[in-house]
């Protein structure tokens, strides 16, 4: 389907050509002509498949419809946009900016990790559309920064993501405050549509249609996967074998802890790769800086957590490696859907050794196919560059102090949200209460230094003295 064959408005095609988009892909044209009409819809389709593309045309051309963007727009946003991770909320915003370049319209993102008190500023002068993380969206709420009230067009992205990441309390606490389903246009898109998503939709949407978009196809077809059984000692040399053979100037390798990330970009840099590590534990602007210098071909390779499975949109990744299997089946779905996009081509190449051999059953059979195994030849082993002594000791003390940092963190309390979204965490006790006082020692029995056992009472356990009847105290 042609987009010009659509009635959108004049501003909405000069911005899908200005991002370069002619035919619609599958999952936009189920949802645009329905969207279009004013129909709640709630989407299944495989992540990077233009679901962020299709609801921010229909709602840019709803708003256009019904009056267009305000001279001065209030702290009461037409168009609210929730996504559960701050990597999505930036890439969306960048979206619908691109999308909204000639629809006049204020677009503004909120997220944790950068100048809380500018954003707040922000949020005050107004804005027609506002993409944000639940908690900060709450944050706001709260202090009265924005109102819900105007709220024409409710986008929830990645909705399976947010209960896994435990902000359904968020989720419905936000929804409970925006208008009535009947005087909104909703949309839902998720990678899943399970039972808990689809009771989301029915309480909070408006008879949604229900858009699957091959359900049963879990990865992109245009993604080559390949499976290497390798010992743990021997896994780093055959990754710089591979890195040599394969070339690519996007790679994305995923582990599945941020120290083992860290390692690996110490272990890459000092074999000659340009290397980055992108965990949960680095600040926002230097993950921004992180994530442009790696969309721009600056920095080949990017080491990540799980942190950026999702919400992570960048074009060109030509390899993703898992590093570690992940322990959900369903995220080896997500950190291999990071290249292929848009129908392009790409390589996922996993490693695995003894310490993650059991994640492969339970990930084929998620995928209902054998991932193809590959043996290296000898050559492609290569050696590694061992670190010195010194550097041994400056990367150990570099872990301790993260370690040290994290912890002195927790002890201080999060200020905003706890990890499941119930409200602020308090700081923790910065000492433990005392011990109750030591009772004194029962007096020695006659003739000895032993202590005097203390009969037990009747019916109590071990029952009566033996020899006699319960002693009446």
């Amino acid at each position: 389907m042609d987009f010009l064959s659509l009635d959108l408005p004049d501003a909405v095609v000069r911005g899908i050509r200005e991002a370069g988009f002619v035919t619609a892909t599958p999952i936009q044209e189920a949802a645009l002509p329905l969207a279009l009409r004013g129909k709640d819809v709630a989407g299944q389709s495989q992540t990077g498949t233009g679901k962020t593309a299709a609801f921010l045309i229909a709602a840019y051309t709803r708003i256009l419809r019904s009056g267009g963007p305000a001279a001065a727009p209030p702290a009461a946003p037409r168009v609210l946009v929730i996504a559960p991770t701050r990597e999505l909320v930036v890439q969306i915003e960048s979206d619908a900016r691109l999308l909204g370049k000639f629809t006049g319209l204020r677009i503004l993102s909120v997220y944790g990790g950068i100048d809380y008190a500018k954003q707040r500023d922000d949020l005050r002068e107004g804005c027609d559309v506002l993409v944000g993380t639940p908690g900060r969206l709450i944050d706001y709420l709260k202090q009265h920064v924005w109102s819900p009230r105007r709220v024409e067009v409710l986008v929830i992205d990645e909705a399976d993501r947010m209960f896994d990441m435990g902000f359904i309390a968020d989720l419905r606490f936000l929804l409970r405050r925006l208008p009535p389903a009947e005087r909104r246009q909703s949309f839902l898109f998720s990678a899943t549509l399970s039972f808990r998503v689809l009771e989301l939709t029915w309480e909070f949407m408006n008879n949604p249609t229900q858009i699957t978009i091959a359900p049963k196809q879990k990865t992109v077809e245009t993604v080559e996967q390949v499976l290497y059984h390798v010992g743990r000692e021997e896994k780093f040399s055959l990754l710089l074998g591979l890195l040599r053979l394969e070339g690519g100037n996007r790679i994305l390798i995923f582990s599945n802890t941020r120290e083992e990330a860290r390692r690996l970009e110490d272990r890459l840099t000092r074999n000659g790769w340009l290397a980055r590590a992108l965990t949960g534990d680095v600040d926002q602007k230097r993950r921004l800086r992180i994530l442009g210098e790696f969309r721009d071909g600056q920095l080949p390779i990017l080491v990540a957590t799980d942190v950026a499975s999702r919400g992570l949109h960048i074009e060109g990744v030509t390899h993703v490696v898992n590093w570690d299997l992940p322990q959900d089946p369903e995220d080896y779905v997500h950190r291999i859907g990071r290249t292929a996009r848009a129908g392009a081509g790409g390589k996922a190449i996993s490693l695995v050794d003894e310490a993650t051999a059991l994640m492969l059953e339970p990930i084929e059979k998620f995928l209902i196919q054998k991932i193809p195994v590959d043996w290296p030849d000898d050559a492609l082993f290569l050696p590694e560059i061992r670190p010195t002594a010194e550097e041994r000791r400056r990367y150990a003390e570099e872990r301790r102090a993260r370690i040290e940092a994290r912890g002195r963190f927790g002890e201080r309390g999060e200020r905003g949200r706890g990890p499941r979204g119930r409200g602020p965490r308090g700081p923790a006790p910065t000492s433990a209460p005392a011990a109750p006082p030591t009772p004194p020692a029962p007096p020695a029995a006659p003739g000895g230094d032993r202590p005097r056992r203390r009969r037990r009472r009747g019916g109590q356990r071990g029952g009566p003295p033996a020899g006699g009847a319960p002693s009446s105290a």
